[in-house]
Protein backbone atom coordinates (compact mmCIF):
# COMPACT_ATOMS: atom_id res chain seq x y z
CA UNK A 1 0.00 0.00 0.00
CA UNK A 2 1.91 3.48 -0.96
CA UNK A 3 1.64 6.17 1.94
CA UNK A 4 -0.11 8.84 1.78
CA UNK A 5 2.56 11.83 2.27
CA UNK A 6 -0.21 14.32 2.31
CA UNK A 7 0.12 18.01 0.48
CA UNK A 8 2.83 19.86 1.97
CA UNK A 9 1.53 23.48 0.86
CA UNK A 10 4.03 26.01 -0.22
CA UNK A 11 5.06 28.56 2.42
CA UNK A 12 4.13 32.23 2.03
CA UNK A 13 6.96 34.19 0.42
CA UNK A 14 9.05 36.24 2.76
CA UNK A 15 7.72 40.32 2.69
CA UNK A 16 10.53 42.56 2.01
CA UNK A 17 10.59 45.53 4.12
CA UNK A 18 11.78 48.49 2.13
CA UNK A 19 14.59 50.93 3.06
CA UNK A 20 12.51 53.73 4.52
CA UNK A 21 10.79 51.65 7.01
CA UNK A 22 12.61 49.18 9.98
CA UNK A 23 10.82 46.70 11.47
CA UNK A 24 10.45 46.44 15.44
CA UNK A 25 9.55 44.51 18.01
CA UNK A 26 6.42 45.07 20.18
CA UNK A 27 7.89 44.69 23.83
CA UNK A 28 4.31 45.82 25.87
CA UNK A 29 0.94 46.68 24.80
CA UNK A 30 -1.53 48.74 28.02
CA UNK A 31 -5.18 49.21 26.60
CA UNK A 32 -6.37 52.51 28.93
CA UNK A 33 -9.83 52.16 27.72
CA UNK A 34 -11.70 50.10 25.26
CA UNK A 35 -11.56 52.65 22.29
CA UNK A 36 -7.57 53.45 23.57
CA UNK A 37 -4.22 51.55 23.60
CA UNK A 38 -0.49 52.65 23.66
CA UNK A 39 2.35 50.16 22.45
CA UNK A 40 5.88 50.07 23.46
CA UNK A 41 8.77 48.56 20.97
CA UNK A 42 12.15 48.04 19.97
CA UNK A 43 14.00 51.36 18.75
CA UNK A 44 16.62 51.19 16.17
CA UNK A 45 19.53 52.20 17.14
CA UNK A 46 20.01 54.85 14.07
CA UNK A 47 16.67 56.27 14.30
CA UNK A 48 16.99 59.89 15.22
CA UNK A 49 14.23 61.94 16.20
CA UNK A 50 13.38 65.33 18.03
CA UNK A 51 11.07 65.48 21.00
CA UNK A 52 7.47 66.85 19.84
CA UNK A 53 7.66 64.85 16.22
CA UNK A 54 5.98 62.28 14.65
CA UNK A 55 7.01 59.32 12.14
CA UNK A 56 5.22 56.37 10.22
CA UNK A 57 4.04 53.16 11.69
CA UNK A 58 1.91 50.21 10.52
CA UNK A 59 1.48 46.32 9.17
CA UNK A 60 2.41 44.53 6.24
CA UNK A 61 -1.49 43.91 4.79
CA UNK A 62 -1.96 42.06 1.79
CA UNK A 63 1.48 42.01 1.24
CA UNK A 64 2.21 45.90 1.34
CA UNK A 65 2.83 48.14 4.26
CA UNK A 66 -0.34 49.88 5.48
CA UNK A 67 0.66 53.29 7.72
CA UNK A 68 -0.03 56.17 9.50
CA UNK A 69 1.35 59.48 10.91
CA UNK A 70 1.58 58.59 14.89
CA UNK A 71 3.91 61.34 17.32
CA UNK A 72 6.25 59.34 19.58
CA UNK A 73 5.37 59.72 22.60
CA UNK A 74 8.60 58.27 24.68
CA UNK A 75 11.23 61.14 24.71
CA UNK A 76 14.65 60.95 22.35
CA UNK A 77 17.14 59.51 24.57
CA UNK A 78 14.70 56.64 25.35
CA UNK A 79 16.16 53.48 24.73
CA UNK A 80 12.80 52.22 23.32
CA UNK A 81 9.43 54.11 21.07
CA UNK A 82 6.26 54.48 22.50
CA UNK A 83 2.94 55.32 20.58
CA UNK A 84 -0.64 56.31 22.11
CA UNK A 85 -3.58 55.08 19.69
CA UNK A 86 -7.42 54.99 19.39
CA UNK A 87 -9.12 52.05 18.28
CA UNK A 88 -11.32 52.79 14.99
CA UNK A 89 -13.63 49.28 14.52
CA UNK A 90 -13.08 49.85 10.62
CA UNK A 91 -9.68 51.67 10.50
CA UNK A 92 -7.69 49.99 7.86
CA UNK A 93 -4.53 50.60 10.65
CA UNK A 94 -5.91 50.52 14.43
CA UNK A 95 -8.57 48.09 13.68
CA UNK A 96 -5.63 45.46 13.33
CA UNK A 97 -3.62 47.28 15.44
CA UNK A 98 -4.96 47.63 18.31
CA UNK A 99 -4.64 43.50 18.36
CA UNK A 100 -1.07 43.23 18.19
CA UNK A 101 0.47 41.06 21.29
CA UNK A 102 4.24 41.46 22.67
CA UNK A 103 6.74 39.73 20.27
CA UNK A 104 4.79 41.02 17.42
CA UNK A 105 6.43 43.15 14.81
CA UNK A 106 5.58 46.80 14.15
CA UNK A 107 6.73 48.84 11.08
CA UNK A 108 8.58 52.08 12.21
CA UNK A 109 9.52 55.02 9.62
CA UNK A 110 13.15 55.68 9.48
CA UNK A 111 12.51 59.75 8.72
CA UNK A 112 10.43 61.54 11.72
CA UNK A 113 9.13 65.02 11.01
CA UNK A 114 6.91 67.62 12.40
CA UNK A 115 5.84 71.13 13.60
CA UNK A 116 5.80 70.63 17.08
CA UNK A 117 9.22 71.99 18.03
CA UNK A 118 11.32 74.30 20.52
CA UNK A 119 13.32 75.75 17.92
CA UNK A 120 9.49 76.91 15.91
CA UNK A 121 9.09 79.28 18.90
CA UNK A 122 10.48 82.27 19.88
CA UNK A 123 11.67 82.71 23.79
CA UNK A 124 9.00 82.97 26.09
CA UNK A 125 8.25 82.92 29.58
CA UNK A 126 5.56 79.73 29.81
CA UNK A 127 4.89 77.14 27.26
CA UNK A 128 1.53 75.78 26.96
CA UNK A 129 0.87 72.47 25.58
CA UNK A 130 -3.02 72.12 24.35
CA UNK A 131 -3.80 68.27 23.70
CA UNK A 132 -7.33 66.50 22.97
CA UNK A 133 -7.38 62.37 22.91
CA UNK A 134 -4.34 61.15 21.43
CA UNK A 135 -2.84 64.63 20.80
CA UNK A 136 -1.25 64.09 23.73
CA UNK A 137 1.79 61.70 22.58
CA UNK A 138 4.11 64.82 21.40
CA UNK A 139 4.13 66.39 24.48
CA UNK A 140 4.63 63.29 26.49
CA UNK A 141 7.95 63.73 24.69
CA UNK A 142 8.25 67.32 25.53
CA UNK A 143 7.69 66.89 29.05
CA UNK A 144 10.47 64.47 29.82
CA UNK A 145 12.95 67.18 27.60
CA UNK A 146 14.90 68.75 29.65
CA UNK A 147 15.37 71.52 27.04
CA UNK A 148 12.02 72.46 28.08
CA UNK A 149 12.43 73.38 31.59
CA UNK A 150 15.67 75.30 30.41
CA UNK A 151 13.63 77.40 28.48
CA UNK A 152 10.59 78.21 30.20
CA UNK A 153 9.52 79.45 33.61
CA UNK A 154 6.22 77.55 33.09
CA UNK A 155 5.10 74.62 31.15
CA UNK A 156 1.50 74.01 31.10
CA UNK A 157 0.37 70.72 29.31
CA UNK A 158 -4.01 70.78 29.04
CA UNK A 159 -5.62 67.40 27.88
CA UNK A 160 -9.13 67.15 27.18
CA UNK A 161 -11.12 64.27 26.86
CA UNK A 162 -14.71 63.18 26.46
CA UNK A 163 -14.35 60.72 29.93
CA UNK A 164 -11.74 60.87 32.80
CA UNK A 165 -10.87 56.74 32.03
CA UNK A 166 -9.22 58.95 28.65
CA UNK A 167 -6.62 60.62 30.17
CA UNK A 168 -3.81 58.32 29.57
CA UNK A 169 -0.36 59.31 31.39
CA UNK A 170 -2.27 61.01 33.78
CA UNK A 171 -0.27 59.48 36.61
CA UNK A 172 2.68 59.68 34.64
CA UNK A 173 2.57 63.33 34.47
CA UNK A 174 1.58 63.84 38.02
CA UNK A 175 3.43 61.46 40.55
CA UNK A 176 6.53 59.16 37.96
CA UNK A 177 7.93 62.75 36.09
CA UNK A 178 7.96 64.75 39.40
CA UNK A 179 9.55 62.05 40.75
CA UNK A 180 12.06 61.32 38.32
CA UNK A 181 15.47 61.44 38.98
CA UNK A 182 17.14 63.89 37.00
CA UNK A 183 14.17 65.93 35.31
CA UNK A 184 12.11 66.01 38.96
CA UNK A 185 13.33 68.90 40.44
CA UNK A 186 12.61 70.95 37.28
CA UNK A 187 8.94 69.02 36.70
CA UNK A 188 7.94 69.75 40.49
CA UNK A 189 8.54 73.55 40.24
CA UNK A 190 7.30 74.44 36.61
CA UNK A 191 5.27 71.57 34.95
CA UNK A 192 1.36 72.15 35.30
CA UNK A 193 -0.83 69.19 34.31
CA UNK A 194 -4.44 70.66 33.62
CA UNK A 195 -6.71 67.70 32.25
CA UNK A 196 -10.51 68.15 31.63
CA UNK A 197 -13.32 65.84 30.37
CA UNK A 198 -16.70 66.86 28.30
CA UNK A 199 -19.10 64.52 28.54
CA UNK A 200 -19.38 63.72 32.51
CA UNK A 201 -18.42 65.26 35.79
CA UNK A 202 -15.09 66.31 36.67
CA UNK A 203 -12.65 68.53 38.65
CA UNK A 204 -12.03 70.32 35.43
CA UNK A 205 -15.09 70.47 33.06
CA UNK A 206 -15.54 71.36 29.32
CA UNK A 207 -13.80 72.30 26.11
CA UNK A 208 -10.32 73.84 26.27
CA UNK A 209 -11.14 76.48 24.04
CA UNK A 210 -14.07 77.27 26.25
CA UNK A 211 -11.74 77.00 29.48
CA UNK A 212 -9.72 79.69 27.93
CA UNK A 213 -12.08 81.95 26.86
CA UNK A 214 -13.64 82.44 30.26
CA UNK A 215 -10.15 82.30 31.96
CA UNK A 216 -10.95 79.37 34.27
CA UNK A 217 -8.01 77.95 33.18
CA UNK A 218 -5.99 80.53 34.51
CA UNK A 219 -7.77 81.31 37.38
CA UNK A 220 -7.34 77.64 38.18
CA UNK A 221 -3.12 77.57 37.36
CA UNK A 222 -2.81 81.01 38.58
CA UNK A 223 -1.47 82.18 35.20
CA UNK A 224 -2.29 85.03 33.41
CA UNK A 225 -4.28 85.08 30.38
CA UNK A 226 -2.49 84.32 26.94
CA UNK A 227 0.11 86.92 25.89
CA UNK A 228 1.84 86.96 23.06
CA UNK A 229 4.46 89.04 24.61
CA UNK A 230 5.34 85.98 27.05
CA UNK A 231 3.65 82.48 25.91
CA UNK A 232 4.14 79.73 23.62
CA UNK A 233 1.91 77.60 22.15
CA UNK A 234 1.62 74.00 20.93
CA UNK A 235 -1.24 72.40 19.75
CA UNK A 236 -1.99 68.92 18.15
CA UNK A 237 -5.57 66.99 18.74
CA UNK A 238 -8.47 67.26 16.82
CA UNK A 239 -9.66 69.47 13.77
CA UNK A 240 -12.00 71.51 15.85
CA UNK A 241 -10.20 72.18 18.27
CA UNK A 242 -7.08 72.89 15.59
CA UNK A 243 -9.38 75.31 14.31
CA UNK A 244 -10.98 77.67 16.48
CA UNK A 245 -7.70 77.41 18.91
CA UNK A 246 -5.92 79.53 16.14
CA UNK A 247 -8.43 81.73 15.07
CA UNK A 248 -8.78 82.69 18.70
CA UNK A 249 -4.68 82.65 18.99
CA UNK A 250 -4.47 84.62 16.00
CA UNK A 251 -7.31 87.65 17.16
CA UNK A 252 -5.33 87.63 20.14
CA UNK A 253 -2.12 88.91 18.37
CA UNK A 254 -0.02 85.45 17.96
CA UNK A 255 1.91 84.65 14.70
CA UNK A 256 2.28 81.06 13.84
CA UNK A 257 5.92 79.83 13.48
CA UNK A 258 7.75 76.91 11.60
CA UNK A 259 11.35 76.14 10.84
CA UNK A 260 12.00 79.20 9.10
CA UNK A 261 10.13 81.93 10.82
CA UNK A 262 9.71 80.88 14.64
CA UNK A 263 6.85 82.40 16.21
CA UNK A 264 4.56 82.28 19.11
CA UNK A 265 2.30 79.01 18.68
CA UNK A 266 2.84 75.58 16.62
CA UNK A 267 -0.04 73.11 15.51
CA UNK A 268 0.52 69.65 14.24
CA UNK A 269 -2.11 68.76 11.37
CA UNK A 270 -0.74 64.89 10.70
CA UNK A 271 -2.59 63.40 13.36
CA UNK A 272 -3.10 59.58 13.39
CA UNK A 273 -7.54 59.07 13.36
CA UNK A 274 -7.72 56.18 11.58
Amino acid sequence: MQEDLGVIAPEAPAVKIPGNLSEQTVLSVHHWTDRLFSLVMTRDPSFRFENGQFVMIGLIVDGKPLLRAYSVASPNHSETLEFLSIKVPDGPLTSRLQHVQVGDKVLVGRKPVGTLLLDNLRPGRALYMIATGTGLAPFLSLAADPEVYARFDHVVITHTCRRAAELAYAEHLTDHLPNHEFLGEDVSSKLIYYPSVTREPFKHEGRITDLITSGKLFADTGLPPLDPAEDRVMICGSQHMLDDLKAMLLERGFTEGNSSHPGDFVIEKAFAER
